[in-house]
């Protein structure tokens, strides 16, 4: 696991990190969409979340935290999870498994420092914890190569008993909220918070204009589609991570809910004048969105955002609900593509607009240079004596009338 920092202290200027903190609670189970809000420039996020995910430490980074202090062990062992990699190769300084009581002493937006394995208020220590390093993630990821195996065994059985859970769901689309976005027969994108999404959007650009779908931005997907400049039909996420502004632009707002109807933050939209409807499910919002799309009738429903390998799917424990996206996906099954594949296979129509005005373009060309050549007035002559020979046959035929008739 890599030595513990020493306990030296200086007496010299500050060295380490410093930066105001950022508490993001102490559920253990993953990092708020709250403290994600909050976060900024030159902050120290103070995390608890076993086995950091990827999409977490993308969005820190993204955020452009100074450092990152972790309650819980950042790896656990249990699978080689992804964030810890991307914040060291990032450079930012994270210190890992501090303990509860740093939670305790530090206010947030209070000034802390990041040194030699502590975290400090001022000259005092008032946590420590263990360095992490691109070399020591480096090992840890290694060990818990190991552990994949038992990780897939329960992965397996929480498959098994989320299709016993939410059979009637999967199978009928029993408790599928309805829609006023029509979407029957239409292609529809559903727009994920994976951190591949803005790159994945900006090549589907062209599919975007000639095609328009439906629109569905799901948590910080739905941020990404109004900065790509577009707006979202349908937006679904958990009450405190949608944002009020962008909902009230949706036609659709879905967040999830509990079996008994009860929705976790509910209070914060209806006070921005927002009308959301639950979905009760288990099922993380990724997946509720696909559902939306298939239940109510999508042609074809475009992926943007979302990560289905096999590392991709251990690396969502912050979800709670990784069986989901596995049985979502065999529900649609056809009718889903990903975002990658659509972007590679597209191929721009040639609408009959653009082939009249490149037809136009060519004969305006070929007039102006049978002008020039000076043939043009011999062509006009030719085409006018033609013209007149025309309706002169015409005028003497049987019925026509010819003159002296």
């Amino acid at each position: 696991m890599g030595m513990r920092w020493s306990r030296a202290r200086t007496k010299e200027a500050p060295a380490g990190v410093v930066g105001p903190a950022r508490l993001g609670g102490r559920s253990g189970g993953g990092v708020s969409p709250e403290l994600l809000r909050r976060v900024g420039r030159g902050d120290i996020a103070v995390i608890d979340q076993v086995d950091l995910d990827r999409a977490t430490a993308h969005a820190l980074v993204d955020a452009g935290v100074a450092g990152v202090v972790n309650v819980s062990p950042s790896i656990s062992g249990r699978y080689p999870n992804l964030g810890p990699e991307i914040l060291t190769d990032a450079d930012v300084a994270l210190l890992d498994d501090v303990g509860e009581g740093v939670l305790r002493r530090v206010r947030d937006g209070a000034s802390v420092r990041l040194f030699d394995g502590g975290v400090y208020l001022g000259d005092e220590e008032i946590a420590r914890g263990f360095s992490q390093t691109g070399d020591t993630v480096a090992d840890q990821l290694a060990e818990a190569r190991s552990g994949l195996a038992a990780q897939l065994e329960a992965f397996s059985a929480n498959t098994t008993e989320f299709m016993g859970r939410e059979r009637g769901m999967l199978l009928d689309g029993v408790g599928v909220p309805g829609l006023e976005t029509a979407v029957h027969g239409r292609t529809v994108l559903v727009v994920a918070p994976g951190p591949d999404r803005d790159a994945e959007l900006r090549r589907l650009k062209a599919f975007l204009r000639e095609e328009r779908p439906v629109l569905v931005g799901v948590g910080a997907g739905a941020e990404s589609l109004r900065a790509a400049g577009y707006t979202p039909a349908v937006v679904v996420g958990t009450a405190l991570e949608i944002d009020p502004e962008l909902a009230r632009k949706a036609v659709d707002v879905v967040i999830p809910a509990d079996t008994d109807g009860h929705i976790a933050g509910l209070a914060r939209l209806q006070d921005a004048g927002i009308d959301p409807v639950g979905f009760p499910s288990s099922a993380n919002p990724e997946d509720m969105a696909l559902l939306l799309a298939h239940r109510h009738g999508a042609s074809l429903v475009v992926a943007c955002g979302f990560d289905a390998s096999l590392t991709g799917f251990l690396d969502r424990g912050r979800t709670g609900s990784n069986p989901s996206t596995v049985l979502t996906r065999l529900r649609l099954g056809q009718t889903l593509v990903d975002a990658s594949a659509v972007a590679a296979l597209h191929r721009h129509r040639v609408t009959m607009f653009a082939v009249l005005l490149l037809l136009l373009a060519v004969a305006a060309v070929g007039g102006a240079a049978l002008l020039a050549s000076g043939l043009g007035e011999a062509i006009v002559t030719l085409v006018r004596e033609g013209w007149d020979a025309s309706v002169a046959a015409a005028q003497g035929a049987p019925g026509g009338r010819g003159v002296g008739r």
